[in-house]
């Protein structure tokens, strides 16, 4: 009778211990850095002539602990990812979750946010068209509504930074250019298009002749020039089937106000425009790899900061153009937040 009721006691005690151990551990509670693959709804791209849909994909990586910690609220680094590929392989590639994980072990949290910049052309550069849509305020104006309803966030320009690599390092100029007061601190990894791009005869008559099928056999450097060319000089009333602005003559000279277009696009002629809202950023910083190919526009492009006055980070590091991104991110781009955004 003795040895029942001790067991029976035994097992109470471990059931309250059981009990005492869920409670102090809720079942929800959030042991690393979690990443969430979802879509947000983009009203600014509603009528694109592309047929890029409003309904974008997003990755969102919330720090360890977010979960058991429903007071706290945390600043954001969005990131723009670059050309070619959606956002899901840039996940893949990217793994802006190890660096949110190592961040938090070295006491500093954020949300990570990486939207979907892909397009029919396979992508965006986070501009402005009536062809491929209004990606720069599908960044600076639906997702930061969208992260800051949905998450808890610090919801302040302070608290905020905006990153990215290639396409995404060009994103992220135009949109500290174009839309102050949004992200405090920016950081341009690796970016692209700084300088003027250019429409030859070669290229128009190329965009002119393409089809749908040309577009989806088309190599990496073959379709950038015609991604951009649609970007950033569309045409509604054009001929061609991609709505391009080509400027083609029948001499097979091009239209200078094409190009006229093409250069209104570049940071590297827009600087002196702009030297206000690049003057009121909390940090500002870029890097590149020395063996990148896009070495010479990103020494224009400072070229004209220093000429300008404006102060910034930089550095040139031994990589090319994607080769040591992955780690950068963890440890280079969220120290730099780290030590810019304000935190709870």
């Amino acid at each position: 009778m003795t040895g029942t009721l001790g067991r029976e006691n035994v097992l109470k005690t471990a059931v309250a211990a059981a009990a005492a151990l869920l409670i102090a551990v809720p079942a929800s509670a959030q042991q690393a850095a979690r990443v969430v693959e979802t879509t947000f709804e983009s009203p600014s791209l509603a009528g694109n002539l592309e047929g890029n849909s409003t309904q974008r994909s997003v990755v969102v990586v919330t720090p360890p602990g977010y979960d058991e910690n429903p007071d706290k609220r945390y600043p954001v680094v969005y990131f723009l990812h670059g050309y070619w590929m959606p956002v899901d392989v840039q996940q893949e590639g990217f793994r802006i979750d190890e660096a949110v994980q190592a961040s938090s072990e070295a006491g500093h949290d954020f949300i990570m946010v990486m939207p979907d910049g892909f397009s029919k052309l396979r992508g965006g550069f986070y501009s402005s068209g009536p062809v491929v849509g209004d990606y720069e305020s599908m960044v600076a104006d639906d997702l930061v509504t969208w992260v800051d309803a949905n998450y808890r966030t610090l919801a302040d320009p302070a608290s905020r930074g905006l990153a990215g690599h290639s396409m995404g390092g060009y994103g992220t100029i135009r949109i500290a250019m174009h839309r102050p007061g949004i992200f405090s601190s920016i950081y341009m990894m690796s970016a692209c298009c700084l300088p003027p791009a250019e429409m030859t005869p070669e290229l128009a008559q190329m965009i002119e002749g393409m089809t749908d099928e040309d577009v989806a056999s088309a190599e990496f450097f073959q379709l950038a020039g015609v991604s951009t060319a649609a970007t950033w000089s569309p045409d509604p009333t054009a001929d061609n089937a991609l709505k391009i602005d080509t400027g083609l003559r029948e001499d097979g000279t091009i239209d200078p106000l094409v190009n006229q277009r093409l250069a209104a696009n570049a940071p590297v002629v827009l600087v002196p425009q702009f030297l206000p809202e690049l003057n009121s950023l909390e940090a500002f910083a870029m890097d590149i790899g020395d063996q990148d190919f896009l070495l010479e526009g990103n020494a224009q492009f400072r070229a004209e900061l220093d000429r300008f006055g404006v102060e910034y980070d930089f550095e040139l590091y031994e990589g090319d153009h994607g080769n040591r991104i992955r780690e950068r991110i963890r440890t280079e781009v969220l120290p730099f937040f780290a030590e810019h955004l304000d935190a709870q």
